[in-house]
């Protein structure tokens, strides 16, 4: 564990918006270099099936970041009786289109689409979201592929802020294929060890208790409460609710944490920067460059 002078009613926030802008700007560098060597603009396709109010809003700021950095962005959007068929299709020509290097799913879909079955249609080149079973295994085995965003965001987080990861005992609560499996396999890849809790884990908050390392993304506001976290603990809020709230209970937690992530301010802003230079490297890998 990192050790610092901060004083336990002093946590540190970790702060996403900085970093990311700073990530922003290098990547905004890269997709210049891209042009300039290959003629090509780099380009994201984003699919966006249902009419998901928090959904459209994330695409949309999607669309508005690729505009800042200089990747051309074009959007998809089918309404919620798409069927599998019918999006499949669209992913299979977006991944023919040589002038499209990176294809992103918004999740979630409706239950009617089997999910699994469109990401795999992502050719792993394209697949800048890191949700293939493809550029899963790859990255657990610590091969080429992009990772996962929001996993991928909290990792350069951490080091940005000299979290000792080697040794430590991290927690991660939830485990769904796009963050909270793959961030397990990067801590683990990290020399942590890792327990991977989700909804049938029993007696959580004791399990918490020994974390030196929190991410909590269960979607749900405030569920970890403050009284879970271990004195010096490093907390990563990954949730972002109604009202502006995350999965964690920050004004309690932050008492007790050594650093904790701000919401909104904290993971969000990583997971769209880690987006962009995932776009950046994958334009640049079929351009050759």
């Amino acid at each position: 564990m990192n050790q610092n002078t901060t004083s336990q009613s002093e946590s540190k926030l970790l702060n996403g918006s900085s970093l990311a802008k700073t990530l922003r700007s290098q990547t905004a560098n890269k997709i210049q270099q891209i042009i300039r060597e290959s003629g090509v603009t780099p380009c994201l396709a984003t699919v966006l099936v249902g009419n998901d109010s928090a959904s459209a809003t994330y695409v949309r700021m999607k669309h508005k970041c690729c505009e800042q950095v200089g990747i051309k962005s074009i959007s998809q959007e089918f309404p919620e009786n798409t069927t599998t068929e019918k999006l499949l299709s669209a992913v299979q020509q977006l991944a023919q289109d040589e002038t499209v290097h990176g294809i992103l799913i918004q999740h979630p879909v409706p239950a009617t689409i089997d999910k699994r079955s469109a990401f795999e249609a992502i050719p792993l080149l394209k697949d800048v979201d890191g949700v293939s079973a493809a550029a899963f295994g790859r990255n657990v085995f610590g091969m080429t592929a992009h990772p996962s965003c929001t996993p991928a965001g909290i990792m350069r987080l951490l080091q940005e802020y000299n979290i000792e990861l080697e040794g430590v005992a991290a927690v991660v609560i939830g485990r769904s294929p796009i963050l909270g499996r793959p961030m397990a396999s990067m801590l683990i890849n990290h020399h942590a060890t890792v327990t991977l809790c989700h909804s049938r884990t029993r007696d959580l908050s004791s399990i918490v208790r020994r974390a030196d390392v929190l991410i909590v993304a269960v979607g749900k506001p405030c569920f970890v409460k403050g009284s879970w976290i271990k004195p010096g603990g490093v907390v990563i809020d990954c949730g972002y609710n109604e009202g502006n709230v995350g999965d964690v209970d920050f004004e309690p937690a932050k008492e007790i944490a050594s650093h904790i992530t701000p919401v909104p301010g904290g993971v969000g802003p990583m997971t769209i920067a880690t987006l962009l230079d995932n776009t950046a490297n994958a334009a640049a890998q079929q351009l050759n460059i």
